[in-house]
């Protein structure tokens, strides 16, 4: 998923988008080395060192990975997309969002 990933943050670095990265693994130090050799430049927390942190139990993950596509209102569009499918989701967000705030459909 990370080359996937690494493109869409690129493609879409001059829109209202995000990426965040939530990783259990539990050697911190690893985990940096990783972040810095997969060259991931987007937001990345480390939930503790294991699968049950405080950010997987707040968003009741218990598979790996999980992933959330939220909307510009913070409301859970999506869940477990990966790779094309997540981008059209964003995609087609994104455009919900211009839509909303140009008043075009």
């Amino acid at each position: 998923m990370i080359p996937h990933e690494r493109s869409l943050v690129q493609k879409l670095a001059d829109k209202p988008f995000a990426l965040l990265g939530i990783n259990s693994d539990k050697d911190k130090n690893e985990l940096l080395k990783t972040l810095e050799k997969e060259q991931i430049t987007w937001r990345h927390w480390f939930d503790g060192g294991s699968t049950n942190g405080p950010i997987a139990k707040t968003w009741n993950v218990h598979g790996w990975p999980t992933t959330y596509v939220l909307d510009a209102d913070g409301v859970i569009r999506f869940k477990d997309l990966r790779d094309e499918a997540a981008e059209q989701a964003i995609l087609s967000l994104l455009a919900e969002l211009q839509a909303k705030t140009t008043g075009k459909k």
